[in-house]
């Protein structure tokens, strides 16, 4: 009998599908390309189940309409190798044919059993807490990883998924240890880095975060495209609350949006950055418009609420009149998706998309209506509380034009505690209490936008 890596067996397959189920287990952990490797593995050993599996597993990750179809060979191939298999290995095939069949709640349960009898399985715990993202179930996130601790505390990616799930979690502290004690194990473990750099823009630790992701942004070439550009667009962040808008955008040309512009991932990373600099003034020039070429494909993509919602935003800002029928993909969605993700389809994603493409069509009254009533449940459509925050900028905007002066306060003097010298927030804030008639208030915040 054979093993991964991580001491999990592995039924059959000579030295070459090994290595290439190695590939996928380290890279897909590890967020590196090699996980890619899997293909060519699986190709060369059409009867090996977990190859096969594993190789269905990358097309899923599309994150598309078509995934499943792409899947599908794949998935084929598992299941007439199956009989042969261990009970760990038919049990990804059967999560991979659930989460094919879009049974996000099977595929969620089968990644738990899996767990359940081989806690070092951290394909499979990185599969559940996917899921838990997707559904804004961060204490799940925390669970699942606590209980595969004992098993496989000498995992350096164990305990980035633990930072991660502990920072969605708010529970900030237990993060950075989590995260510094995955750095100690591999200082270049991306997802810690990520789940630190969480963490410093959470606690407004500005300066620190940036000197932090630039230190680390020699490490990230190799890795996938998803995780190259998100930590880049993490770094963006930092710089747009120092006001460094011409940084942001150099940014957005030479990492955010420049690897795989057909990934989701990638897409709403782009569409994120660019809302958030005009939110903060910025202007964007042309970039709107080349981004909703690649987002036209996209017209009928209601795989994920979250990312469907800023498909939505970034056709409507680059003034695509497939923003109509993506929301008619919505309201479609909303009326007939499973029970497990239909409230947040139709009570959520459907509400505020209309938001959206009124925020998107200058109607600040509008987007103010649909919006604000939702911000309480936005976890239930997924991403991150850095992602999501996005929608809450968006509502704020619209408060600030819509006249709603008194809210937009208590939500920006809320917001500066986390960014206390945000130059685009303290610059609102200054316009706002001039406004209200409070000179000296606005005196001091627009001293705090203006960086020495």
């Amino acid at each position: 009998m054979r093993h991964d890596y991580l001491g999990n067996a592995v039924s059959g397959g000579d030295d070459a599908t090994l290595a290439a189920i190695d590939d996928f287990v380290g890279g897909f952990l590890g967020y590196e390309e090699r996980l890619l490797a899997i293909l060519a593995g699986a190709d060369g050993a059409p009867g090996h189940c977990l190859a096969n599996a594993y190789a269905g597993y990358v097309w899923m990750f599309l994150e598309s309409p078509e995934a499943p179809a792409r899947a599908a060979t794949y998935l084929e191939r598992a299941t007439r190798a199956a009989p042969s298999a261990s009970a760990r290995e038919r049990a990804h095939v059967a999560l991979l044919r659930s989460w094919s069949a879009g049974d996000v709640a099977a595929a969620t349960a089968i990644a738990g059993e899996i767990l359940a009898a081989a806690p070092r399985d951290l394909v499979a715990l990185k599969l559940h807490q996917y899921f838990d993202f997707n559904r804004g179930l961060s204490p799940e996130m925390l669970r699942v990883a606590l209980a595969a601790l004992p098993a496989a505390g000498d995992v350096p990616q164990l305990h980035g998924m633990l930072a991660f799930a502990y920072e969605q979690c708010h529970l900030l502290a237990d993060a950075e240890a989590a995260a510094r004690r995955a750095l100690a194990l591999l200082p270049r473990e991306p997802w810690a880095q990520h789940a630190l750099a969480h963490v410093m823009l959470t606690q407004g630790r500005i300066d620190e975060g940036i000197g932090f992701l630039e230190s680390a942004s020699a490490g990230w070439r190799g890795l996938t495209s998803f995780m190259d550009t998100h930590n880049w667009w993490h770094l963006a962040l930092f710089y747009l609350s120092e006001g460094r808008d011409a940084d942001v955008l150099r940014l957005y040309d030479e990492h955010v949006f420049a690897r795989d512009r057909t990934y989701s991932q990638d897409q709403v990373g782009a569409v994120s950055l660019l809302a958030r600099l005009e939110l903060a003034g910025a202007t964007v020039g042309e970039r709107w418009t080349v981004l909703g070429g690649y987002l036209a494909a996209r017209r009928a993509d209601v795989v994920e609420p979250f990312l469907s919602l800023q498909y939505l935003y970034g056709l409507a800002r680059a003034g695509r009149p497939e923003a109509g029928e993506l929301l008619a993909a919505i309201e479609a969605r909303a009326g007939e998706a499973p029970t497990a993700v239909r409230a947040a389809w139709a009570e959520v994603a459907l509400p505020a998309a209309h938001g959206l493409l009124a925020h998107a069509a200058g109607d600040a009254h509008a987007a103010r209506r649909w919006l604000g009533p939702l911000l309480p449940r936005l976890l239930e459509i997924g991403g991150s509380h850095a992602q999501r925050d996005l929608f809450q900028q968006i509502y704020l905007d619209a408060l600030l034009r819509s006249g709603g002066r008194i809210a937009a306060q208590q939500l920006l003097e809320e917001r500066r505690r986390s960014e206390p010298r945000g130059v685009a927030l303290n610059r609102a804030l200054a316009g706002l209490y001039a406004g209200l008639g409070l000179p000296v208030q606005a005196a001091e915040a627009a001293a705090r936008a203006s960086r020495p």
